[in-house]
């Protein structure tokens, strides 16, 4: 903190901030501080800041500090977002209509289709929530936890719920709904699953029952018939399985203005049929073989059309190389 001298001749300290990228600052608090020190602190880098032209100012809180939220908010502060161990607030300082961004809308969930060689879907019955104890089968579902990828969460809800390992194909569709939890709105994806193994051993916790069904007898039951949702999952899987319909498959990507790799889901089979222009991946992710995985592909978002698809056609050729090289 920075000493400044308030009206009074008092030495006070300046909130410690770092400025971000849309004029405004972050405080991040760490250390306990005696409640009169902080809040004459506060006032004060508000006036500084307010003559610096600063907009927005954002303060994480972490959960040993909630003592100190009430001053907070006394000065204007309002909650943005709440975490397991911090509390976001933050404040407009210009006496204009704020742009600060909402705090996340949207809540992903993920429903794998999956069907053995028998043309027998993987479904559950639920322990849990709002069809515990009706009797309803459905496929297994679940949430996307935080900083995970749709194709590797919809893979570990399987895992847990059923106990059978499997690879990702598409996503086959998504739905969009509103007020579904804590007033946030869901996107929800189905995806189809290919088994790697068939011996299901059902999460205790939270599943009622969990088998193999012939699809025909799946697409008899009441609850599928007559629930619309649940119908249309089970009618776009199935043009799926008969090659009438295709999806999205993910492609490994280093986008231009983020760290960290990223998934862009396209439908590759399409693209190709109507681009002329090499073969694209279907079905999978592009990725070498496993005794070259350390080199996995990444590519910048920044390439123009043609670049980045001559890029995807040179490394489809060398990934097809490399794994004819490895089965040989």
């Amino acid at each position: 903190m920075e000493p400044l001298v308030a009206s009074n001749g008092e030495r006070i300290n300046l909130l410690a901030a770092v400025k971000d990228d849309y004029g405004g600052v972050i405080v991040e608090l760490k250390a306990p501080m005696d409640p009169r020190a902080f809040e004459m602190s506060l006032k004060l880098s508000i006036s500084n800041w307010r003559q610096q032209g600063i907009r927005g100012v954002w303060i994480k809180l972490p959960i040993e500090l909630v003592s100190l939220v009430q001053l907070i908010v006394e000065e204007g502060f309002w909650y943005h977002h709440a975490e397991p161990n911090y509390l976001m607030l933050v404040y407009w300082i210009p006496a204009t209509k704020h742009t600060i961004p909402v705090n996340a809308t949207h809540r992903v969930g993920v429903g794998a289709f999956v069907v053995n060689d028998q043309k027998e879907i993987l479904v559950v019955q639920e322990k849990i929530g709002s069809l515990r104890g009706l009797g309803f089968w459905k496929i297994p579902t679940g949430v996307i936890n935080q900083g995970e990828d749709i194709s590797t969460g919809v893979i570990r809800e399987v895992k847990e719920e059923t106990g059978i390992e499997t690879e990702f194909v598409e996503v086959l569709a998504f739905r969009q709904s509103h007020h579904s939890f804590f007033e946030k709105s869901d996107l929800f994806f189905l995806c189809m699953l290919r088994p790697l193994s068939f011996v299901i051993q059902k999460q205790e916790s939270e599943i009622e029952a969990a088998q193999w069904m012939p699809i025909d007898e799946y697409a008899a039951k009441p609850f599928v018939r007559k629930h619309k949702f649940s119908k249309y999952l089970l009618d776009i899987g199935t043009a799926k399985l008969e090659n009438r319909y295709s999806g999205f498959s993910p492609i490994c990507m280093l986008p231009a203005f983020v760290d960290g790799q990223s998934y862009l889901y396209v439908n590759a089979g399409d693209l190709e049929q109507k681009s002329g222009h090499g073969n694209y991946p279907s079905n999978r992710m592009i990725n070498i073989p496993e005794t070259r995985k350390s080199s996995r592909f990444f590519f910048d978002l920044s390439l123009d059309t043609w670049q980045f698809r001559t890029i995807i056609e040179g490394l489809i050729r060398i990934n097809q190389a490399q794994e004819r090289t490895v089965q040989d």
